[in-house]
Parts: C-alpha cells; sequence; structure tokens
C-alpha cells in the first residue's frame, strides 16, 4: 500500500506513525513544505521570551529518525491533487501516486486587511525556521504592537514583556481572546499587563502599517504607534486550498469536512488538523482550528483508518489552557459569553479558591467558573484562572463533560487534600455547589 501524506506538523507525523503501526510494509511518503519535522511551534513565545534555551528543544525527533523508521521524507510543495486518478503533483518530482492520501496543511492567520507593503517587520507566529531569525530581530526592537489578540498573540505579550520590548495591543473586541475568555476570567491578565507597562486598546483596529523598507509605526482607528515590529495574533483559518483545488467538500468554517474516521467527500482521502472541521460535542456546531494535541489525535485516527484500521474521532469538548504572564487560564467548551452568543440555555456559578494549604509556601488563587445545563444539571462548560492548577482541572473536566457528569455529582465529589499540593475545599466542588443553588 502507498500512503501519502501532505503535512509535516504534528497531524501529518501522527497520520504517518499511526499509519506503519497498523501496516509496517507500507510505503510512506511525507511531503512538507519546510525542512523542519516534528517540531513544537506553539512554543515559540517561549523561545522569543528567553524562557527555553535553544530552539533545537522545540523538536522532538529529526528527518532522519524518521527516515529510519520508514517514513520517506519530501522537503518540497505539493501543486495539486487529482482524487480521480489518486495522483498528487509535486513540485520538481511531477505527479505521484497513492493508495491513500491524508491531508495535514494546517492553517493560515485571518488577513487583518491592511496592505503589508513588503515591510520587514511583521511577523506571524507560525514556521518554526523563521522563529530563529524573528528571534534575531526582536534584539532590535524597542516598539511592537500586537495585531489582535488571539492565543499565541497573548503569549507573545508575555514573551515581549520579558524582554523589555514596549508593547501595544490592538483588537476590536473589548478584552483579549474575547470570543473564547469571559471577561471576569481574563481580567487578572489584564491588571498584570496594565502593571507591566503594556498598553491595550479595545475597540479599536490596525488600519495602516507604515515605513521605509521597515516597520516604524502602526497606525490605527486610535491613533499612530510608534513600533518597529507587529505581530498578527488573529484567529486561525483552514489552509484549504489544495483540498478546495480538488474538489473535496469543505464545510462553513472553511474546514475540510471529515466523518468520525476522517475520510473526507473524495474516496480514499483522509483529512486531519487544523484543515478540518469537528463537530463540538455538546452543540454539534463544526469548529476549526483547535489545539496541536487534537491535530495529533486527529492525525494518528486518520492514519489508522488510511492503512486499513479502525479508530473513530469522537466530537470535541477542547479542553484548553495557557500561560498569560503570572497566571494561567484555561477552560473547557464554552464560557458564559460564547454560550449567550449561541443561544445555548445555562445556570453557571463562581468560586475563587486556593491551590494548595493556606498556609503553605506558593499557594496560588484560583476562580472556578461552571457551566450547566438547567434541565439536565449536565456540565456543559467551564472556565478557570489561576497561579497554578488549571491545566489539571481543564483536563479532568474534559473527561467529565464527555461522560455527561452532572454538577449534581461534582457537588458531592471527593477530592485530594494535602496541604503541599491540595487545598481542603476543591474549587470545582465549590463552583458546583454555587450552580446548585440556581437551580
Amino acid at each position: 500500500m502507498k500512503i501519502v501524506v501532505i503535512g509535516g506538523g504534528a497531524a501529518g507525523l501522527g497520520a504517518a506513525g499511526a499509519a506503519l503501526g497498523v501496516n509496517p510494509s507500507a510505503e510512506m511518503n511525507v511531503y512538507a513544505e519546510f525542512e523542519d519535522v516534528a517540531y513544537g511551534p506553539c512554543g515559540s513565545p517561549l523561545l522569543h521570551g528567553k524562557e527555553i534555551e535553544s530552539i533545537e528543544k522545540l523538536f522532538v525527533s529529526t528527518k532522519q529518525q524518521y527516515d529510519e523508521q520508514g517514513v520517506n521524507f519530501h522537503c518540497t510543495t505539493v501543486e495539486s491533487i487529482d482524487t480521480r486518478s489518486h495522483t498528487i503533483k509535486v513540485r520538481g518530482e511531477g505527479k505521484v501516486s497513492y493508495d491513500r492520501l491524508v491531508i495535514g496543511t494546517g492553517c493560515n492567520y485571518v488577513d487583518p486587511g491592511v496592505d503589508r507593503h513588503g515591510l520587514k517587520g511583521i511577523y506571524e507566529v507560525k514556521n518554526i525556521r523563521h522563529a530563529v531569525e524573528w528571534d534575531k530581530y526582536l534584539d532590535t526592537v524597542k516598539e511592537a504592537v500586537i495585531v489582535e489578540c488571539g492565543p499565541i498573540a497573548l503569549e507573545m505579550v508575555s514573551a515581549l514583556v520579558h524582554r523589555g520590548i514596549k508593547t501595544t495591543v490592538v483588537d476590536p473586541g473589548q478584552w483579549p481572546m474575547a470570543g473564547v475568555v469571559d471577561p471576569d476570567i481574563i481580567a487578572p491578565v489584564r491588571k498584570g499587563w496594565e502593571a507591566a507597562g503594556v498598553t491595550t486598546m479595545w475597540g479599536e483596529r490596525v488600519t495602516a502599517f507604515g515605513g521605509n523598507g521597515t516597520l516604524t509605526h502602526v497606525d490605527t482607528t486610535a491613533g499612530r504607534i510608534p513600533a518597529q515590529l507587529a505581530i498578527i495574533g488573529t484567529r486561525k483559518v483552514s489552509n484549504n486550498a489544495l483540498a478546495k483545488a480538488a474538489g473535496i467538500e469543505l464545510g462553513g468554517t472553511g474546514g475540510i469536512v471529515i466523518d468520525s474516521h476522517m475520510r473526507t467527500s473524495a474516496r480514499d482521502v483522509f483529512a486531519a488538523g487544523d484543515c478540518t472541521e469537528i463537530p463540538h460535542g455538546v452543540t454539534n456546531v463544526p469548529l476549526q482550528g483547535l489545539s496541536g494535541s487534537h491535530a495529533y489525535a486527529q492525525g494518528k485516527a486518520a492514519g489508522t483508518n488510511a492503512a486499513g484500521g479502525n479508530r473513530e474521532y469522537q466530537p470535541v469538548y477542547v479542553p484548553w489552557a495557557m500561560l498569560a504572564g503570572e497566571w494561567m487560564i484555561g477552560g473547557i467548551s464554552f464560557g458564559e459569553t460564547s454560550a449567550a452568543a449561541i443561544g445555548i440555555k445555562f445556570v453557571s456559578g463562581v468560586a475563587n479558591g486556593i491551590t494548595r494549604a493556606r498556609y503553605f509556601p506558593g499557594v496560588k488563587p484560583i476562580t472556578v467558573k461552571l457551566l450547566a445545563d438547567p434541565a439536565t444539571h449536565r456540565l456543559i462548560g467551564a472556565q478557570m484562572v489561576g497561579g497554578e492548577g488549571v491545566k489539571e482541572r481543564a483536563d479532568f473536566l474534559g473527561v467529565a463533560i464527555r461522560a455527561g457528569i452532572t454538577i449534581d455529582e461534582l457537588a458531592s465529589m471527593e477530592n485530594v487534600y494535602s496541604p503541599a499540593i491540595g487545598a481542603l475545599n476543591e474549587p470545582i466542588n465549590m463552583a458546583a455547589l454555587e450552580v446548585m443553588k440556581k437551580f
């Protein structure tokens, strides 16, 4: 069997490895535009913030290691897909046939609609090799502008502050990641930015980039900002050009439509990662542009099935967490703002707790908000902000919501009490008790 994978990121490499696990004798060819494989692009803000020493730490495996495992890497561009003839057209190689194809082309960022004039200094945090050159460029930067504050841009604020770069955030929303995070959850992060000297311009837009070869300023609806760096922090969209040109069905998000086994509308063609759309477990509404862990899991499902195995990928509840300065934020499914925007009925409760015993060194505050269906009492969403412990709670609540756990059950949950690692009162339990008062 000849399997071709387009894309060398989490989805593509997850697919390649899983396919060979099912069918070790398969001929595996992976096509990626860049020479770097098995890397963690989400670590770029940590590199830029000098929190990791070297870019080499962001690489999981080398091309040589994958070659030794039977994966043939081709660092070139796939120009087109012909689903009828089961071939792809590859720059420098011509037509290449496949028995099964996996598309893992990833994402692009939404264009903010502002002419860049070819100026140096406008950065999309995406390609890991480019991150090395940009890291050197940051040494010359005194002032930077964040153009819309999506997740990776939010992390870049911390990186820029850590490097002593004067930072301004310009976003049409009224708070960072307004489409995802509730204002009360993000409030501690905003206070931290204010204390660090970050300027924020909410409800404003970038209208122009200016300079002579290199960026010198950014114009906004609220005035001009001196800047040698602009970071594009808009939301992710599917890199769907190849699939679209091949006539493969796309959904309302622009992502490739797939079934529970990652099959597309084209025979013997599978897809995974940011280029696809996946149904939400509560609403069944398609989502696009999730995390690297989702892309990797989808890739493994796609690769398994492409090689003749049987692996299902379920609707998602999207547990997430991230570090923003001294704070961790995270959650599952949706918060109050997004639930209200899509017309979901909910009852919510908030609890302010601590992560360890109050007297133990290093104890941090944590706020937990839970959302429940008023009819069934089932957990349907959560958001958190704290000094630690957010990721673990998001993972736990992700399992809970998938299992159909009710607020009643969380209100009577058992929890670990150990002064050094856990408080007597678990904040999830406390928040559930607050929700119970409203039924």
